[in-house]
C-alpha cells in the first residue's frame, strides 16, 4: 500500500479516532480536522505525538483548502442526544459540509469516503435491510435531521459523481460501540454499562423487545479500509454492521451477567418518537465485494467496553 495523504473529518470522534491510529499504523500521513461538538481530545491524546499526524480545528460547513489524497468523511453528530441538541448544526454538517468536502475532492481528485448511517433505513419495512431499499423516513420528525441530512449527503455524492467524476465510495454503518465512546453521548451500549457502573437501574424504552445489531469498533475500521481501498468501479453504498440481532432487553440482561458486581436493576419508559423497531444488516454484498465480514462476538466485545469504561469513570 501506498503511503497516503489522507484526511479524517470528524477524526477526534469515537470511530474517528480509531480511524486515524489505524492509518497510522499503516504509514499513512493524517490530518484530522474536527470542530469538537462531540470530538474530543482525549480520543487522539496518543496520537499527537505522530510526526506523521497533524490537528486541525475546522468545521466543515466551512471550506478547507489543503492538498489530499483520500478523505474519510465522518464529520457529523452521531447519537440522538448529540444530533437533537442542535438539529439545525447538524443538518448543516451533513449538506454543506458535504458540499465542501466533495469541493475539495473535485479540485485535488481525491477520493471521498462518506460515513453515510443505517438511519437512512428510518423504521424499515423491510427485514434485513439490503442496499437497494429505499427506507421508511419521517421527514419532518425529531430524528430527521439526521436521517434526511445523511439521505442528502448521499444524494451530493452521487451527483458529484455522475455530473464531476468525483471519485466516492458510501458505507452505511450500523451501531457500532466499544472503547472511546462518549460515556454520556446516549448511545444504548454506552447508557447500560455506564448505568450499570453507577448502580443506577438500566433504562429500556418501550418493551425492550425492539431489535438492533451490535458492531465492534475494530470490524468497522477494518470495513471502511477495505472499502476506502477497493476498486474504483465499487462506489456503494455498502452496509457495514454485524448481522447477529438481539433485543435491547437482551442488551441489558447481558450487560448486568458482565458486571455481577452491579446492583442495578431494569426499568422501562415510553419509546420516543420515530424509534425503530428492528435494525439488522444484510451484508451479502459487503462480503462479496469486500471480503469484509465480522469477526467480534458481542460478549467479547462488551467485555473490551466495559474495561474501558471502568477506566474513565
Amino acid at each position: 500500500m501506498n503511503n497516503k495523504k489522507i484526511l479524517v473529518t470528524g477524526g477526534a470522534g469515537f470511530i474517528g479516532s480509531h480511524l486515524c491510529k489505524k492509518l497510522l499504523e499503516q504509514g499513512h500521513e493524517v490530518l484530522c480536522a474536527d470542530n469538537f461538538f462531540t470530538g474530543r481530545k482525549e480520543n487522539i491524546q496518543g496520537l499527537m505525538s505522530n510526526p506523521r499526524f497533524e490537528l486541525l480545528r475546522h468545521d466543515t460547513t466551512r471550506p478547507l483548502f489543503i492538498e489530499i489524497d483520500q478523505i474519510y468523511n465522518l464529520a457529523c453528530p452521531a447519537s440522538p442526544p448529540s444530533y437533537q441538541y442542535n438539529a439545525i448544526k447538524t443538518i448543516k454538517c451533513s449538506t454543506l459540509g458535504m458540499i465542501n468536502v466533495l469541493g475539495l475532492a473535485k479540485r485535488t481528485k481525491a477520493r471521498v469516503l462518506q460515513a453515510s448511517t443505517s438511519e437512512i433505513y428510518g423504521d424499515p419495512e423491510v427485514h434485513p435491510q439490503k442496499e437497494e431499499y429505499w427506507g421508511n423516513v419521517n421527514p419532518i420528525g425529531i430524528r430527521s435531521c439526521y436521517d434526511e441530512g445523511k439521505r442528502v449527503a448521499e444524494t451530493l455524492c452521487m451527483d458529484y459523481h455522475r455530473m464531476n467524476g468525483v471519485d466516492i465510495k458510501i458505507i452505511r454503518i450500523f451501531n457500532t460501540y466499544g472503547p472511546r465512546m462518549d460515556p454520556y453521548d446516549g448511545r444504548v451500549v454506552s447508557n447500560f454499562i455506564v448505568q450499570a457502573l453507577g448502580n443506577k437501574d438500566l433504562t429500556i424504552y418501550g418493551d425492550g423487545a425492539q431489535t438492533r445489531s451490535f458492531q465492534y469498533i475494530d470490524d468497522l475500521i477494518n470495513g471502511m479500509i477495505k472499502m476506502m481501498e477497493a476498486g474504483s468501479e465499487f462506489i456503494g453504498p455498502v452496509n457495514l454492521g454485524n448481522p447477529d440481532e438481539f433485543s435491547i432487553k437482551e442488551l441489558a440482561e447481558k450487560v448486568l451477567e458482565l458486571i455481577p458486581e452491579s446492583k442495578s436493576g431494569i426499568v422501562y419508559k415510553d419509546l420516543p418518537q420515530d424509534d425503530p423497531r428492528q435494525r439488522k444488516p444484510d451484508i451479502s454484498l459487503a462480503k462479496e465485494k469486500l471480503d469484509w465480514r465480522p469477526t467480534v462476538k458481542l460478549e467479547d466485545g462488551l467485555k473490551k467496553t466495559i474495561e474501558y469504561f471502568k477506566k474513565i469513570i
